[in-house]
């Protein structure tokens, strides 16, 4: 094989505005997932050491997901109402501004600001028990606040901080070669994020300290994500012929207003069309069987890592292991949508999460955790590779092939409609998902207990997952080529 042909197989972006354009877009990338990772591990360290992993699942169905129905509701006004580029920091600026209040302000004063468990049992005595998670969750709910937003950044960060404004700035053409290869810098993002985690931020003598050392980064990501969003608009408006870009309205940049959309509306928008159902069936995919993998491993994690700083340095570096497989699965990924199409590529991450689950479940359902210490490694080990071949998928594949199926779409139904699926439409398949293993809670007395009802539930997802990538194929192969057509014609 040629040198040309290798370059063009690992890095097919051709001219120097395309690479400027590239790189721009992809260092933008990486500050907002080294923030996500940073605050994901967090959050995870607060809530789980504090009130344990069962918590999760009361968190995202009580707190998530009103907070993700919220969110959406403002956000659909502030669409009908702001230009492109005022929405952009409309949205983004608020969650920086929090997570440096937290730091300066709540974490703190968290011992003024939270109830003890003694009043809690005496005002709520009759509807929990003061060992009981709701109990724990209001004993933290400064740590659960912070679980809470940080998952709607999570959502809100990527889905439209990032992948819509990259649907605005790049075509089609264009779109077939940056998207796989996006992942290539932001995979960089977890190594950096999970090393400073374990050198620097949790070599402390305390948790209030390590904050500190977390937030300074944040805050300087954030700043630098607002200037990168202004330097790529420039440089498109400069450069770039808007006819080859996807096509925008007069309202989109501030000449008019557009009609305004609540969150019912929303839905009812998501629901009329076939496609955007076939695109929220993948999302909720995902959130689902992610979510029942991830609470069930982060149970078992639990009973090794009770200390938060321990708890810390595991998940700093379990997340730099995340951002290498990355870089991994992207080399794979790029040229399985490249050479094999977007079905190949949207199928490929319900078939590996389906594979690498089946020895966890083995060790949870079959040899029993329980009194077991060899068993019990064998799973948090296997299961780590689990979770992180799972986020790595969902960087090199899902998210590409996701992202890919709207860039056929018009405006209204990528502004709208992806808004409801990215914020909303996981947060619901997270949530169900929490609500589902609520009960299994209830009927089994732990969620490792009722890992084979959790299995059952996983493998029927993933078969539905499989059926509505296929299903969306066509149609997404039939749209692209009409909107080729267009721009021939």
């Amino acid at each position: 094989m040629s040198m040309s042909k290798i370059r063009e197989s690992l890095f097919p972006i051709h001219g120097r505005k395309e690479v400027t354009k590239f790189l721009l877009l992809g260092f933008m990338k990486f500050f907002i997932i080294f923030v996500l990772t940073l605050t994901r591990d967090t959050k995870d360290t607060l809530v789980v050491t504090q009130c344990g992993a069962e918590a999760i699942a009361f968190l995202k169905v009580y707190g998530v997901l009103p907070a993700a129905a919220a969110f959406i509701a403002i956000f659909a006004k502030m669409s009908s109402a702001l230009s492109r580029q005022s929405l952009f920091y409309a949205t983004c600026i608020p969650f920086f501004l929090f997570f440096f209040v937290f730091n300066s302000t709540i974490y703190p004063n968290r011992q003024f600001l939270e109830p003890s468990i003694s009043t809690i049992e005496t005002k709520l005595s009759m509807m929990m028990d003061g060992e009981g998670v709701p109990a724990k969750i209001l004993n933290h709910w400064t740590s659960a606040l912070f679980f809470v937003v940080s998952e709607v950044y999570a959502s809100v960060s990527i889905g439209i901080l990032f992948w819509k404004f990259a649907n605005d700035v790049v075509s089609v053409r264009e779109a077939k070669r940056f998207y796989p290869l996006f992942a290539y810098m932001s995979s960089l993002a977890p190594i950096a994020a999970g090393q400073y985690v374990v050198r620097y931020a949790s070599q402390t003598g305390d948790f209030a300290s390590s904050l500190n050392r977390l937030t300074i980064p944040i805050s300087m990501a954030g700043i630098a994500i607002c200037c990168l969003h202004h330097i790529i608009n420039v440089f498109v408006e400069r450069t770039e012929d808007t006819q080859n870009l996807p096509a925008k309205n007069d309202d989109q940049k501030g000449t008019k207003k557009k009609n305004k959309m609540n969150m019912m509306d929303s839905l009812r928008f998501l629901s009329s069309s076939h496609y955007l159902g076939l695109v929220t069936t993948l999302v909720l995919g995902y959130g689902i069987m992610y979510n029942f993998l991830e609470i069930s491993w982060k149970s078992l994690v639990k009973r090794q890592y009770d200390d938060p700083i321990e708890y810390q340095r595991f998940m700093g570096n379990f997340s730099s292991l995340v951002g290498a497989s990355t870089l991994v699965v992207i080399l794979i990924g790029s040229n399985i949508i490249k050479l094999l199409g977007w079905r190949v590529g949207a199928i490929s991450t319900p078939a590996i999460m389906s594979l690498l689950a089946i020895p966890f479940f083995a060790c949870t359902v079959v040899l029993g955790v329980d009194d077991n210490p060899t068993v019990l490694n064998a799973a948090v080990q296997i299961g780590s590779v689990m979770i992180l071949m799972s986020r790595a998928c969902k960087y090199g594949l899902f998210d590409p092939t996701l992202q890919m199926s709207y860039i056929p779409l018009d405006e209204d139904s990528k502004v709208k409609g992806k808004a409801a699926i990215d914020v909303l439409g996981s947060r619901v398949g997270k949530s169900g998902a929490s609500m589902v293993q609520q009960g299994f809670v209830f009927a089994f007395g732990d969620i490792i207990s009722a890992s084979p009802a959790v299995m059952v539930v996983f493998y029927a997802v993933s078969a539905v997952w499989i059926l509505g990538a296929m299903k969306l194929s066509v149609l997404y192969d039939a749209k692209a080529k009409e909107q080729e057509g267009m721009k021939k014609d």
